[in-house]
């Protein structure tokens, strides 16, 4: 429906899943990627990347993936070896690693090392079973806190995190804040699309005050 103010309206309830993922995708940007690596309970390591991701608490440490099902509703390899272990660590991606990233999205069957078929090393996870990409800028190990089954189609995952591994260029152990240069992470766009974090500007938060004197004299309420 086209609104006269020049919007285009979409009911949900009147959109195919398909049409409404791509509303999403294609407006909710740039998206952070979760590049996750889980293992099964046979010990094969899986990698696989995830853009419907985000950190939700710090109070405790909690982040969340949503994990979609295969078209026949079983378990994606990354969902069935969270369930079975219990764990499973989210690997941020750089620029440098968008081909290799690319690679481990690739349909593999379950028995496939993605991190062998991408030419990745796995680095032993220090509080968790699964490993995590030794070429990532960034990994956090989770413990699953909770799973929310929102539908047969996905499932959102939460996980605590309990040990980050951080390039030591990137942050500064001192104050833990981080250089986002250095970082150069990637978020994923509609489509083939994907963009970089290094378009960056500051732009402060003012203080109610200052906010309350601009209105004042723009709309000549108030006084001086």
């Amino acid at each position: 429906m086209t609104n006269r103010d020049g919007y285009h309206s979409f009911d949900f309830s009147d959109l195919t899943p398909r049409e409404a993922y791509k509303v999403m995708i294609g407006t909710i940007v740039p998206r952070p990627i979760a590049w996750v690596t889980t293992v099964s309970p046979e010990g094969v390591v899986n990698a696989a990347p995830y853009s419907f991701f985000n950190c939700l608490s710090a109070d405790p440490p909690i982040l969340a993936l949503g994990v979609e099902n295969k078209p026949d509703r079983s378990f994606k390899d990354t969902a069935y070896n969270i369930r079975m272990t219990e764990c499973f660590t989210v690997n941020i991606v750089d620029r440098a690693n968008v081909e290799a990233m690319s690679v481990t999205a690739a349909g593999f069957e379950p028995e496939v090392d993605e991190l062998e078929m991408a030419g990745l090393t796995a680095a032993p996870g220090l509080r968790v079973a699964s490993p995590r990409i030794a070429e990532a800028p960034v990994a956090f190990e989770c413990e699953r806190y909770l799973g929310i089954q929102v539908s047969s189609a996905r499932e959102i995952i939460l996980g605590r995190i309990v040990m980050a591994h951080i390039r030591e260029d990137i942050i500064d152990p001192a104050t833990c804040y981080s250089d986002h240069a250095k970082l150069d992470a990637i978020g994923r766009m509609g489509g083939n699309g994907y963009a970089g974090t290094l378009d960056y500007f500051d732009w402060p938060t003012p203080s109610a005050e200052e906010v309350l004197g601009s209105f004042r004299k723009r709309t000549g309420t108030g006084g001086a």
